[in-house]
C-alpha cells in the first residue's frame, strides 16, 4: 500500500501528529471525511526523549497546557490532564499549584500517549534511504527504505514528515568519547562512574549547563565542578507574559509574513526566552552553593566566566581541557575526570536522506530550505507529493520551531495540509 504519511522519527513532534491522525479517524476533527493511512518509523527500540537529562528534580520550562494536544483540542483524551487522571494524580497535581511538571513526569506522559497510538509506529526501524518514484515526468511517491533488526523494509509514501529532532553539537575540534560527553548523555554516562571522581568541567551557559553543574556538584560530593562559559554570569530566562507571546500560534503567522530583516530582529530580541538562559531559581541555587562554600572555606564549585574552551584532549584516565579568558587571553589548563559539553543542538538536515533529489528542493541565499506556511518544503518542479518539516524551520517560522510550545497546533496544520492537498 501507499501511505498518505510516512513519518520519519517519533519524538514529541511526530507523536503529536500521530495523535492528530488518530483523532481525525475518530471524527475530531474530520476536515475531509476520510481516514488517513500513516506509519511512523523510529530507530529507537521504544519511545524515548532526552532520557539522559531526566534529572529527578528538573522541571519543564513550558506549561503543561502546551502538551501534545490541548491547544488544538482541549477535550482530547490524549492530554496531560487525562494522563494525570489515569495515574490517579490529578488532584495531587492541582494541589501542587504549578504549571510546570517534573521533566521525568512529562516524559512518562509522552510514553503514555505514545502507547495509545502504538499501532501507527514501527520501532527499531532506521531510515537509511529515500528514493523518489516517477509518475511520468513527476514524482508520484517515495520509497522509504528502513533498516530493521533483521532486514530492510520498504514503505511507500505520498507525503514525508520529518520529525528527526536535533543533533548534539560539540565545540569545534572536540570529539565525544568515554571521558568527553554531550549533556544529552549525562545520566547514561554518569551512571557508570563511582565516587572516586575528583573533577568535572562543564562547558555552556544555558539551562542544560546549569542543570549538569548542579547535578554533578550534588551527585559527587567530593569532586570539584568547574563551569566554563563566555558570559559574565548565568543569565535568567525571560518568561514574562508579554515576552511569552513569541511562542503563541499567532506569532508563527506574524513571523512567517515578516521581511527577512525583521525576522532576524525578532529572533535577536527574544533569544533570551530560550537560548543560553537559565531559570532564575536554579541561578539562585548555584549562587547559594558557591557563597556557602566561600564562607566555609572549602570550594568545590568554580565558575570560569568570560572564558571559552579552546582545546580538549582525552586520555585513559581523564581529560586535559584548555580554557582561555576572553578578557586577558590567559590560558588555564584543567585536568578533569570528565568534560561535559552542554553546548546545545543543531537541526537534522533531511537532505542527507534524499540523495540527489535534495538538489530539487528550493533554498534561500543562505542555503536554508524554503518552506511554505504549512511546513511543506518547496520544490523547483515535478513534485506531486509532500515533504514536511517538524523542526529546522526557525528561519521561516520562528523560535518555536524546535520547542514544545507550538507542537499541537503544528501537527494539526500539517495534517490539514495533507488532507487539503489530497
Amino acid at each position: 500500500m501507499i501511505y498518505d504519511i510516512v513519518g520519519i522519527g517519533f519524538g514529541p513532534a511526530n507523536l503529536a501528529l500521530a495523535i492528530a491522525i488518530a483523532e481525525q479517524s475518530q471524527g475530531f476533527p474530520d476536515p475531509a471525511g476520510s481516514s488517513v493511512d500513516a506509519v511512523f518509523l523510529e530507530r529507537q527500540p521504544s519511545f524515548g526523549w532526552h532520557r539522559g537529562m531526566l534529572i529527578e528534580d528538573a522541571t519543564m520550562q513550558v506549561s503543561f497546557v502546551k502538551d501534545l494536544v490541548t491547544l488544538r483540542n482541549p477535550s482530547s483524551e490524549y492530554s496531560f490532564l487525562c494522563y494525570l487522571h489515569s495515574k490517579d494524580r490529578l488532584v495531587d497535581f492541582v494541589n501542587h499549584k504549578s504549571l510546570y511538571p517534573l521533566r521525568i513526569e512529562f516524559h512518562d506522559y509522552l510514553e503514555w500517549a505514545a502507547s495509545k497510538v502504538d499501532r501507527l509506529v514501527r520501532y527499531g526501524q532506521e531510515v537509511i534511504d529515500i528514493v523518489p518514484v516517477m509518475d511520468g515526468d513527476r514524482v508520484g511517491h517515495f520509497e522509504v527504505i528502513a533498516q530493521g533488526p533483521q532486514k530492510a523494509q520498504v514503505f511507500l509514501a505520498r507525503n514525508l514528515v520529518f520529525g528527526t529532532g536535533l543533533r548534539p553539537a560539540l565545540p569545534e575540534g572536540v570529539l565525544a568519547g568515554e571521558r568527553i560527553w554531550h549533556s544529552g548523555d549525562l545520566l547514561t554516562c554518569a551512571g557508570a562512574l563511582d565516587d572516586s571522581c575528583r573533577s568535572f568541567v562543564v562547558v555552556g551557559a544555558g539551562q542544560s549547563a546549569a542543570e549538569v553543574t548542579a547535578y554533578l556538584h550534588e551527585r559527587f560530593p567530593r569532586a570539584e565542578v568547574r563551569a566554563v562559559f563566555s558570559r559574565y554570569g548565568y543569565s535568567p530566562a525571560d518568561d514574562s507574559p508579554f515576552a511569552n507571546r513569541i511562542f503563541d500560534p499567532s506569532a508563527v503567522d506574524d513571523f512567517y509574513a515578516a521581511p527577512q530583516d525583521v525576522k532576524q530582529l525578532m529572533n535577536g530580541y527574544h533569544a533570551n526566552t530560550n537560548y543560553s538562559v537559565v531559570d532564575i531559581d536554579l541561578i539562585n541555587e548555584l549562587y547559594r552553593r558557591a557563597y556557602r562554600e566561600k564562607v566555609l572555606g572549602v570550594q568545590r564549585l568554580h565558575l570560569h566566566n568570560v572564558s571559552r574552551l579552546i582545546e580538549a584532549t582525552e586520555h585513559a584516565d581523564g581529560v586535559v581541557a584548555t580554557v582561555e579568558s576572553l578578557l586577558s587571553g590567559e590560558k588555564l589548563v584543567l585536568e578533569a575526570d570528565v568534560l561535559v559539553c552542554a553546548t546545545g543542538y543543531r537541526p537534522a538536515d533531511p537532505s542527507n536522506l534524499l540523495g540527489g533529489f535534495a538538489d530539487s528542493l528550493r533554498r534561500d541565499e543562505q542555503g536554508r530550505l524554503c518552506v511554505d506556511r504549512d511546513y511543506r518544503v518547496q520544490a523547483r518542479a515535478g513534485l506531486d507529493c509532500g515533504i514536511y518539516l517538524q523542526g529546522g524551520t526557525e528561519h521561516t517560522h520562528g523560535i518555536t520551531s524546535s520547542l514544545l510550545s507550538n507542537t499541537a497546533i503544528r501537527a494539526g496544520e500539517i495534517l490539514q495540509s495533507v488532507l487539503t492537498r489530497r
